[in-house]
């Protein structure tokens, strides 16, 4: 028997390293081209495998320690046959157009005809080293490469966010079972992080518990529903002659009518005559889940960022019974004081930008409704009656939704059904 002193090999262009995990004790028993130590650098991790089998005598080394090539990091007892020709420990990249192609993995034939997202490594690299940033173990790359999985897909839950061969197994479990195989766009590269005030003075500023809620809500919709716009127009010059001339009356009763009751009252008629657009899907996407009942929810800006509060029962009230609840809820959001039932049972969303200004804007669905519209600002046009140009007040609106559970003739034939509802504002009494 004979100790063997392990130094850092050659570790490329960088002068140190950081030490992030040591992978052996003493006493332990390694095999050669077994990892002992992991390091990472500012761009990737490397693994420093063993030269030789043995048994750990004695670890010079600890996390956070910095280390160079030629470091002492560990002894190893070898047989005296192991210390004629030692293994060479140099790491080396294996460059991607080098690697041969992995195999794919025939896939269960219940998810032949689903989209999957890919996961497979069209060119996996045969060994982590220097340049690659996924941070797992050699079997846990093994077993990677067996299945054809890229490990930048992968998001590991060991130390330091170490894959495990049990991360690998979920990742590809959720892809089989129909999920994204993400979670929160893990698996969509990083916007580079910038510093801004290389080109001149910046402030930062916290965003707001609102926005902050929203926005993670908002990003999750959009990655996982696949979004369709369609965009139409509306005449509503009948629909504001008849709330202008009913606005006195409404004084009366201590209601403001704005356009956006009318708008709902429409938007219910139309749910009634394409109930999918009433609807959710199920969990695994598979069932779809229609209502019977009519809750919208109105988007509301507020000073902290925008919520959506949901007015309940619409089929069943009247454009002055709408108005009250509407005033009621937009004050409690401008407030901050709405609770989570008030927040809680929409079926369809509708965002009104109409008072601020712009022509046309694709909403996020509201998921997990199906959809959702965007009101814009109406304004007078001339519009060709077969013998003259009348002017009309035009409305532009449009509708996102999940093309997973609306198809586009289906979606195209809702937006119409809604503009001709509030082009002939008697229907709505109907």
């Amino acid at each position: 028997m004979a100790i063997q002193k392990i130094n850092i090999p050659d570790i490329g262009d960088f002068d140190t390293v950081e030490v992030i995990e040591v992978l052996v004790s003493v006493g332990d028993s390694v095999e050669v081209d077994e990892s002992l130590v992991t390091l990472e650098s500012d761009k990737a991790t490397m693994e420093i495998p063993a030269p030789f089998s043995g048994v750990v005598k004695s670890v010079n080394i600890s996390v956070g320690d910095d280390v160079a090539e030629g470091d002492y990091i560990l002894d190893l007892e070898v047989g005296e046959a192991a210390t004629a020709e030692p293994k060479k420990t140099e790491q080396k990249t294996t460059p991607a157009e080098d690697a041969k192609v992995a195999p794919t993995p025939p896939v269960a034939q219940a998810t032949k005809d689903a989209t999957i997202p890919t996961i497979m490594a069209e060119k996996p690299v045969n060994k982590q080293a220097m340049g690659q940033t996924s941070h797992a173990s050699p079997s846990a790359r093994a077993f990677a490469r067996k299945l054809g999985v890229e490990l930048t897909r992968v998001t590991g839950t060991g130390p330091k966010g170490r894959i495990k061969t049990i991360d690998i197994e979920s990742l590809v479990k959720s892809v089989m079972q129909g999920g994204s195989g993400v979670s929160g766009g893990k698996g969509i590269p990083d916007v580079p992080t910038i510093d801004f005030s290389k080109f001149g003075e910046t402030t930062t500023e916290e965003l707001g518990r609102i926005k902050k809620i929203s926005g993670k809500f908002l990003h999750t919709s959009w990655l996982n529903v696949p979004h369709v716009t369609q965009f139409d127009e509306s005449d509503i010059s009948e629909m504001d002659k008849f709330r202008k001339e009913m606005k006195p009356e409404a004084e009366k009763q201590g209601v403001k009518l704005t356009p956006i009751v009318f708008v709902m009252k429409a938007v219910v008629k139309a749910l009634q005559d394409f109930p999918n657009l009433n609807a959710s899907l199920s969990a695994d996407g598979k069932s779809i889940i229609t209502k019977q009942y009519y809750n919208i929810g109105i988007a509301v800006d507020t000073p902290k960022g925008l919520v959506v509060p949901v007015v309940k029962d619409v089929d069943k009230k009247g454009l002055y019974d709408l108005s009250r609840d509407l005033m009621a809820i937009s004050a409690k959001a401008r407030d901050g004081k709405l609770s989570p039932a008030d927040m809680s049972g929409g079926c369809f969303t509708i965002s009104s930008l109409g008072g601020i200004g712009g022509t046309q804007f694709t909403p996020i669905v509201n998921a997990p409704e199906v959809a959702i519209m965007g009101l814009s600002k109406a304004k007078m046009q001339p519009v060709w009656n077969g013998n003259e140009f009348e002017p009309k007040l035009i409305m532009p609106f449009s509708v996102s939704y999940d093309h997973r559970a609306i198809d586009g003739a289906e979606g195209v034939r809702f937006t119409t059904a809604v503009g001709n509802y509030l082009s002939d504002v008697k229907q709505l009494a109907l």
